[in-house]
């Protein structure tokens, strides 16, 4: 698969078959989401391989719109490490742990894996939860869970989502 065609095709899933992922496919996974680029290369972000049944059942009683980790065998929560914040208050980690979380959407297109993006972060109360569920330092901030696994059915390909009126050309 290409790269557009991963861009264009991508669709979040949300019905998993339970076949696990092979190890294979995280690593490759991780890697993708290692290449992303990085704001001044902080590279501040940590990964959290979840695959543990009990966990993946837990995370839905704090984050109302993760009902698909019960079927899901496998999830990834993108965190970032504040320590490594070169130019503290700029908040480039956001931008950074957003591009890793593109990059396994991506990546898990192009390896046949389903994927949904469920966000943690500003939601305070996810993130104070969930670092707890996890044992994550008080440095460490949740930024996203990727829910990840074979989808149950093929995702419905929409209409292209290109709107020639949003693009502008050297103004508004």
């Amino acid at each position: 698969m290409d790269t557009l065609q991963a861009i264009t095709t991508r669709r979040s899933v949300r019905s998993f078959r339970p076949d696990p992922v092979d190890r294979e496919q995280i690593d490759k996974l991780m890697h993708a989401a290692m290449h992303a680029p990085s704001a001044h290369n902080e590279q501040p972000w940590h990964f959290i391989i979840i695959d543990e049944r009990k966990i993946l059942d837990e995370i839905p009683k704090i984050h109302p719109y993760s009902k698909m980790l019960l079927e899901a065998p496998l999830a990834v929560c993108v965190c970032a490490d504040l320590t490594l914040d070169k130019m503290p208050g700029t908040n480039f980690w956001v931008q950074d742990c957003s591009a890793a979380t593109q990059n396994i959407l991506l990546a898990s297109c192009d390896l046949g894996l389903g994927s949904c993006w469920l966000g943690l972060y500003p939601h305070e109360e996810r993130i104070l939860k969930l670092r707890a569920m996890l044992n994550l330092p008080e440095t460490v901030t949740p930024f996203s869970i990727i829910a990840l696994g074979y989808p149950q059915t093929a995702p419905k390909q929409p209409a292209s989502r290109y709107k020639a009126n949003r693009v502008h050309e050297n103004r508004w």
